[in-house]
Formats: structure tokens, sequence, C-alpha cells
């Protein structure tokens, strides 16, 4: 707690407490002064002071509440200051927890890729393959799941069974592999991530992990469908009596 004495022409305190907020100096500061507080006290929060008082006109009782409440201003700035920090190293940490998991499940696409090849003709190990960065899909598809995602980020999939369920039927038509679903959510997911900028990314991501868990799902049920129907095609059976 610092008091300060304004007398004008020899103590200039409005200039003291300036340069003493200039130098990063953040304790609470009382001015004290002859002149009214009608005339000093909106100068004295301009510069950064905490409060203002004079000493003609206040009491003891008065210039403790005084001081308490710049004591109480400066601690709920520190908190509020504090505060802020906090959730920006939060933010932060979210943002590069978002980025690692997004690197490691590229590393697993590039993982089913290298596997998918084979082994080399000579024998060597296989090798993590690069993810490519073009899908090669109709941008028209690409767009529906980035609203798509978008949209189970907000609601969630309470509302949006009929529509996952289309969506999967359509990637076992055109003929999908897990792999390239995959690719697209990751494609889509890490152009919202970065829209984000500084806000939360833990919301988004936990969203996203929901959404594409249910979307392999239904396109596993899609293709185990195709091949039940492939191993047990449908017969046509014949009305009695015309064996």
């Amino acid at each position: 707690m610092v008091l300060v004495s304004h007398v004008p022409g020899e103590l200039d305190a409005l200039d003291l407490v300036e340069g003493y907020r200039a130098g990063g100096a953040a304790d609470p500061i009382v001015v004290l002064g002859t002149q009214s507080e009608q005339e000093m006290a909106v100068l004295c929060y301009e510069v950064g002071a905490d409060g203002y008082a004079c000493v003609n006109t206040t009491t003891t009782r008065n210039l403790i509440w005084v001081a308490a409440r710049a004591i109480q201003r400066h601690q709920l700035l520190c908190d509020n200051q504090r505060l802020n920090q906090a959730e920006r190293i939060r933010l932060q940490r979210e943002h590069e927890e978002a980025g690692l998991l997004l690197e490691q499940q590229r590393a697993l696409l590039g993982d089913l890729e290298a596997l998918r090849r084979g082994p080399s003709c000579d024998g060597a190990p296989l090798t993590r393959c690069e993810t490519p960065t073009s899908l090669g899909l109709p941008d028209a598809l690409i767009a529906h799941y980035r609203e798509l995602l978008r949209t189970y980020v907000i609601m969630g999939s309470g509302n949006l069974a009929c529509e996952l369920k289309r969506l999967a039927e359509l990637l076992v038509t055109a003929g999908l592999t897990a792999r390239q679903a995959m690719q697209m959510h990751l494609q889509v997911l890490e152009e919202l991530v970065h829209g984000l900028g500084a806000r939360s990314t833990r919301h988004v991501m936990t969203r996203a992990d929901l959404l594409v868990l249910e979307v392999m799902v239904h396109v596993a049920e899609g293709y185990r469908r195709r091949y039940q129907e492939r191993v047990q095609p449908a017969q046509q059976r014949t009305l009695p009596g015309f064996e």
C-alpha cells in the first residue's frame, strides 16, 4: 500500500503515480491532498491511482475504507490477470494437444498405407508413408461433411442419426475405404481447428472423435451388409403348386 501526498507547486502526485505505473509497479496507491475529492478524484484515477482522500475533510475511518477499497481493487486486478494468463496457457495446451492428436491420426493412416502397399521387392522393411493432402474426392462431398461436422460439434448426434446413416450409405456406394473416409475427416477437422484461433479446441476434438467413430460404425455395417448379400444372395422362391 502506497500513500502519496499531492502538494501543488512542490510535489505533483499525478506525475509521480503516472511514472510509477509506467515503470510496471502494480501496488495500490492512494493520493492525499488538500484539494476537494470532486476536483482530484477523477484525475487520480486517470493516471492509475486507486483512490484519493482530502486531508481537510476525511476522517480516519474514511481513510481506512479508501485504503481497503484500493487494496481490494488491486487484488481483483491481480486475480483477473492471473486467471487470464492461466486461460491463455490452457488454450495453448489444448491447441498443442489437438495438433498432436491430428499428427498421430495422420501417422496411423500412413502406417495403414504402408501395410496396404506391402514390403518392397528387395525385402526392405515397411516404412511409414506420408498421407496425401489431396483426397481426389468430390468437392461437394467434402463440403457436405464439413457442414455436418460443424453441426455435430454444436448439436451432437441426437438429430443427425439419419443424416449420418445416409452419409455412410453414400460412402459405401462410392466404394470409399475406411482409410479414405478418415483422410476426409482429418482434412476437414484440421481446417476447423485452425479456424478456431484462440478459442478452445477440446470440445471440438471430442465431438469430432465421436462423429468419425459413428461414421466408421455405419460404414463398417454397410460393407458387412454388402458382403452378406454377396455371400448369401436373395433367392426368389416359387409359389406353392408351381414347383
